[in-house]
C-alpha cells in the first residue's frame, strides 16, 4: 500500500513537472523533453539517397536520361509548333500536316537504330513532334476562346500526373507493373467500343465515362511503359528514340 501511494505521488509529481513545459507524460522511462522532440525536425535529409535507384544499372540510368531528354525535346517542339500556328496561322491545311506527321512516324519506324542513323532518327522525331504541335493549333485556339486557363491547367495537371507515376515506376521493383499490359490494352479496346457506340447514341454520360476511363488507362500506361523501357534497356535495347 505504501509503495502504491509512493508511486502515485511520484507520478503526480512527474505530470506536474512536465505540464510546466508543457507536455503531459505518464511514463518516466519513455518521456521525451521538448528539446529532444524538436531535434527530429533538425535532422539533415540526404536527397542523393532519396533519388538513388540502386536496383537500376548505371547504363540503364543513362538510357533513361536520354529517353526523358528526347521526350522534353518533343514537348518543346510540339509547343513551338502549336504556338506558331495559333499566332501566325501559317498552316491552314491540317490534313497536309497530319499526313506529314504520319509519314514521318512511318519513316522513323522503318529506320533501324544504330550509331550511324541516330542523328537522322532524332531529326525525324523532331519533325514529327513539330507537325503534331501544329495540328494542335486549332484545338488550342478553341480552348483559348472558351477559357484561357484550360491550357496551363491541363499542362500542370499532366506534368504532375506524369511525374508521380514515372517516379512510382522507377522506385518499384523491376517487372512489378508489366502485368498491367493486358488490362491496359483491354481498356483501350473498351474506350474504342464506347466511342463507336456513342456515335449513334450521343450520350453525355457515356462520353464522360469514356473520358475518365481514358485518364486511368493513360496513367497506367505511364507505369507500364516506364518499366518496359527499363526492362528492354536491361536486356540490351538502347533505342531511346522509338
Amino acid at each position: 500500500m505504501a509503495l502504491l501511494t509512493r508511486s502515485r505521488k511520484k507520478r503526480k509529481k512527474l505530470v506536474g513537472y512536465v505540464l510546466d513545459k508543457p507536455i503531459v507524460c505518464f511514463d518516466i522511462e519513455n518521456c521525451t523533453s521538448p528539446t529532444s522532440a524538436m531535434d527530429i525536425f533538425n535532422r539533415n535529409i540526404n536527397f542523393d539517397a532519396l533519388f538513388k535507384f540502386s536496383h537500376i544499372s548505371a547504363s540503364t540510368q543513362q538510357h533513361l536520361k536520354k529517353v526523358y531528354a528526347s521526350f522534353a525535346l518533343c514537348m518543346f517542339l510540339a509547343a513551338a509548333g502549336a504556338y506558331l500556328n495559333v499566332i501566325t496561322h501559317l498552316v491552314q491545311f491540317g490534313l497536309l500536316t497530319g499526313l506529314g506527321a504520319l509519314g514521318l512516324m512511318i519513316w522513323l519506324m522503318a529506320t533501324p537504330h544504330s550509331r550511324e542513323t541516330e542523328e537522322k532518327r532524332l531529326a525525324i522525331l523532331a519533325g514529327f513532334a513539330f507537325l503534331t504541335g501544329v495540328n494542335l493549333g486549332p484545338l488550342l485556339e478553341m480552348c483559348i476562346a472558351i477559357n484561357p486557363s484550360i491550357i496551363p491547367t491541363a499542362f500542370l495537371g499532366t506534368a504532375v500526373i506524369f511525374s508521380c507515376f514515372s517516379l512510382s515506376a522507377l522506385f518499384a521493383k523491376r517487372r512489378a507493373y508489366l502485368y498491367l499490359g493486358g488490362v491496359l490494352f483491354s481498356g483501350l479496346f473498351l474506350m474504342l467500343l464506347f466511342s463507336l457506340i456513342n456515335i449513334f447514341l450521343g450520350s453525355t454520360w457515356l462520353f464522360t465515362a469514356n473520358l475518365y476511363i481514358g485518364l486511368m488507362v493513360m496513367c497506367g500506361f505511364v507505369l507500364f511503359d516506364t518499366q518496359l523501357i527499363i526492362e528492354k534497356a536491361e536486356n540490351g535495347d538502347k533505342d531511346y528514340i522509338w
